[in-house]
């Protein structure tokens, strides 16, 4: 069965083929250069390039796959979350399609598509395991019983992660999108040059927090000279990455552990980060349970994981109703 999938949530115009919900044959991703100067994504430009982008990129999804739109019988699309103006070009596009060629229309969860990442080109089914979802929007510790059954088990109480890393290093001058320009600038620094607090990081629950932690990086910065700042840029970088993932790779472990699972997701962009990644593989390599994280270009949004999901949906549930419309403060169920 070959899906099409459509990923429009926020600044990744992304389209994608993928054979029976695993097999990835395509996954064009065209990333919006023009929010750099603004030091964030701009809702209105951010829609317009998706309206001027979608058609060509569909094309070339397409011409990828070797595969003719008459050949799609499933076409799946976000509807949320994210920001509403893009949710609604790639949305409607998609019954679009799915109106014009007859084909069954899957409306999908962002958040799930993410987790439906992990299994891209994967032979395992998605069975019961911790998941941790982390990207610019969103920070979710979630129980995965099987695909459409979740139980929350804690989220960030402010700011996301990927959301602290981007405001980090546009406080370091590094620019935006900063995460992985504090990963890279982090291999020239000293994680242990400055403790900085991790917050909640000793709760008892699964909740998190970064605004504490983006605060005290912020203070420590303008306390320094020009000369302290250059000098020491690479440190501060390292600094504040070894804090979060401290916080991160606790909480995930320490639920792995008390729900007594062998499996440990990551996904969202923020799942690419290098540091991440060594942390939690030193501290499992003391427990009986593995880690998955999807390679990096299917960590950041991408279609391929919407078109995952949407081929998972359809088999639990079926087609969705072309009156699905795009909800940006979507939760997963």
């Amino acid at each position: 069965m070959l899906t099409l999938g459509i990923e429009t949530s926020c600044d990744e115009t992304a389209v994608a083929v993928v054979e029976d919900g695993a097999r990835v044959l395509s996954n064009v991703i065209l990333s919006q250069t023009e929010h750099t100067r603004f030091g964030g994504v701009v809702p209105e430009i951010a829609s317009r390039a998706h309206v001027a982008a979608i058609t060509q990129i569909c094309e070339e999804a397409l011409e990828g796959a070797g595969a003719a739109l008459s050949e799609i019988e499933l076409v799946a699309a976000t509807r949320g979350p994210g920001l509403v103006g893009c949710l609604l070009v790639g949305l409607n596009f998609a019954k679009g399609l799915a109106l014009a060629g007859n084909m069954d229309f899957a409306a999908v969860n962002h958040l799930e598509g993410h987790i439906a990442a992990n299994f891209l080109n994967q032979k395992s089914p998605i069975g019961r395991h911790v998941s941790l979802v982390i990207s610019g929007g969103h920070t979710l510790l979630v129980e995965v019983r099987g695909f459409g059954e979740y139980r929350l088990l804690g989220r960030t109480r402010d700011d996301a992660v990927g959301e602290a890393f981007d405001k980090v290093a546009k406080l370091l001058g590094l620019g935006y999108p900063g995460g992985a320009k504090i990963d890279r600038l982090s291999d020239d620094g000293d994680p242990s040059a400055i403790r900085f607090p991790r917050p909640m990081g000793k709760s008892a629950d699964y909740d998190f927090s970064f605004s504490g932690l983006k605060t005290a990086v912020s203070l420590h910065w303008r306390a320094l000279s020009e000369v302290e700042r250059r000098e020491t840029v690479a440190d501060v970088a390292a600094s504040f990455q070894e804090a979060a993932v401290d916080i991160l790779v606790s909480k995930t472990v320490r639920a792995a552990r008390e729900l007594g699972v062998s499996l440990i997701t990551l996904s969202g962009g923020v799942a690419a980060n290098r540091r991440l990644r060594e942390a939690f593989i030193d501290e499992l390599s003391r427990m009986n349970v593995a880690l998955h994280a999807p390679e990096a270009k299917l960590c950041t949004d991408n279609a391929a994981m919407i078109a995952a999901a949407g081929h998972f949906q359809f088999l639990r549930q079926g087609p969705s109703s072309l009156n699905e419309d795009a909800d940006p403060s979507l939760r997963l169920a």
